[in-house]
């Protein structure tokens, strides 16, 4: 198989792999790339985050930082705080994406991320209510892709789950005769996660064909893709699928459960890294 084909017919090239079960990295069709992720001190890159994780996927890397803050609760939702996350994807990371402002890409991903902290219960916001009306926590959570080789959406969940269970709050109590806020440094908490939320993705090929964790040349070739989001309970948070090839009710059953296999996978990584940093 010449360079001369991939380059010049790169579906034909892929497809005749794709016939002996094979991609032409060398991974099977249900295998994903190596996955490793850092948290915490760690990443001296992010000494002024609350939390941090870095997740590489093949070459794919993300980077998440999160920031707390205070602020007054909206007069609509009293006993709740606010988690923004944001997902970023410069040029830096790949050609095929400019400075300036977001693009759509990136838009749908800071949605996508949003939908899954919604949909999943990963955070309860009311856990980050202090003071009824007058106090709560805002968690700004920024991804930052570093090198982008296809599959960011599974990295990003990846590296926000990992960078929040890496979060310590410090004690915040409102002084009742001055009514303002006091923060305690020495005594810190961890964030409260209720749900350990996983993605997992496929590319799909010639409107049949599965493969897991594509990378971007297979996203481009793919005649569709869908991302499986579970929780620790086998749990379905979400399934998202930005058009392209329509799936049988068999072939996504087939995705849930791998996905399923797949957040044990990951839960064991990130479980085994926090109990590696963690003082003893």
């Amino acid at each position: 198989l010449s360079i001369c084909s991939r380059t010049v017919e790169p579906l034909e090239y892929y497809r005749r792999f794709l016939k002996e079960n094979c991609r032409p990295d060398g991974r099977e069709l249900g295998e994903f790339r190596t996955t490793t992720v850092n948290i915490g001190k760690c990443l001296c890159s992010i000494t002024t985050a609350d939390g941090s994780a870095l997740v590489k996927l093949g070459n794919t890397t993300v980077i998440c930082g999160v920031k707390a803050e205070l602020a007054a609760p909206a007069a609509d939702s009293a006993n709740k705080g606010y988690i923004v996350p944001n997902v970023e994807l410069p040029s830096l990371c790949a050609e095929r994406f400019r400075s300036g402002p977001p693009g759509e890409e990136a838009q749908a991903a800071s949605q996508f991320i949003a939908d899954v902290i919604e949909n999943s219960q990963m955070i309860v916001k009311e856990d980050l209510c202090i003071a009824n009306g007058k106090l709560a926590w805002v968690l700004y959570c920024d991804i930052i892709c570093l090198d982008y080789d296809g599959n960011l959406l599974d990295a990003s969940v990846f590296a926000l789950l990992a960078a929040l269970k890496n979060v310590q709050l410090p004690l915040v109590t409102i002084n009742e005769e001055t009514g303002l806020s006091e923060v305690n440094l020495k005594q810190k908490n961890p964030l409260l996660i209720r749900k350990h939320p996983v993605a997992t993705s496929f590319a799909v090929f010639d409107d049949t064909l599965l493969i897991v964790d594509p990378t971007a040349e297979e996203e481009d070739l793919a005649t569709g893709t869908v991302t499986i989001v579970t929780d620790e309970e086998g749990r379905l948070c979400s399934v998202h699928k930005p058009g392209g090839s329509p799936l049988t009710g068999a072939k996504l059953q087939d995705c849930i459960t791998r996905a399923i296999t797949r957040h044990k996978e990951v839960k064991k990584l990130i479980d085994k890294v926090i109990k590696s940093i963690t003082p003893k």
